[in-house]
């Protein structure tokens, strides 16, 4: 049976109106309430679910981040997963951390625990980069299977339905592999409070970038973050003709 791997990431919680500071360096994070990428969720159940239809035989969470990303990792195993590995990101490091670092030490992982499968959401809401699951599967030279809707596990055969531009495609991937959650792949369990209990007492290990190997070396600089411009009000027409007239003059401008 195969052993998974799932990424999950700490963001801002879906729920909160994201402030620019003051400086424009960044977006505020202190004292702001975080919780898991809605998409990572989705990746979690999904190799739960695997795990209890026994066509996966353990579930491993992966977070890189702060020590609050062990939170996130709590969650995780109280619903479902086996054990967690938190790889500490801190100061600037997590500033500049971008999706081929996070991909370099998956794919690590992926090897040094002997993983079958790869999950990860589609993307994170906060910097919706869209980019570890296809950078993981390339330094893996696993083929891999994105935006899916569907998975379907057959005999070393995944069937995957991924959500594309105009419709559904179906493929077909050997494993390993590495995944990547769409919104339609199923809904996320809520943990009960037992297994909230439960899942303190999961193993959980720490460790650095450094540990595995990788250099987590920024390639980029964040010039400035703003606010997207104060939309203007909208103007109401008394009928088509005066619409028209407006639009042959130019606009509303």
């Amino acid at each position: 049976m195969a052993r998974v791997l799932v990424g999950v990431k700490r963001v801002i919680d879906y729920a909160v109106k994201i402030r620019v500071k003051p400086d424009k360096s960044g977006v505020v994070t202190e004292g702001v309430k975080h919780s898991m990428n809605p998409f990572d969720e989705i990746a979690v159940e999904e190799a739960v679910r695997m795990k209890e239809k026994k066509l996966a035989a353990e579930v491993i969470a992966v977070s890189c981040g702060p020590t609050q990303a062990q939170e996130t990792l709590r969650t995780a195993l109280a619903m479902g997963v086996d054990k967690a590995i938190h790889v500490e990101v801190t100061g600037k490091d997590l500033d500049t951390l971008q999706p081929i670092h996070v991909s370099k030490i998956l794919a690590k992982l992926a090897q040094d625990e002997k993983a079958d499968l790869v999950i990860v959401g589609k993307q994170a809401i906060d910097d919706d980069c869209n980019q570890t699951a296809q950078m993981t599967a390339a330094l893996l030279d696993w083929p891999q299977g994105t935006f899916a809707s569907k998975i379907e596990k057959g005999d070393g055969i995944l069937t995957i339905v991924r959500e594309i531009d105009g419709g559904l495609e179906t493929v077909k991937v050997k494993t390993p592999a590495v995944l990547s959650a769409d919104l339609r792949l199923n809904e996320p369990r809520y943990a009960t409070l037992p297994n909230i209990m439960k899942a303190k007492k999961k193993p959980l290990k720490k460790l650095t970038p450094k540990d595995l190997g990788v250099e987590i070396k920024a390639h980029q600089e964040v010039v400035s973050v703003e606010d997207p411009p104060v939309r203007q009000a909208g103007s109401i027409v008394p009928d088509v003709d005066t619409l028209a007239a407006k639009l042959k003059e130019g606009g509303f401008a």
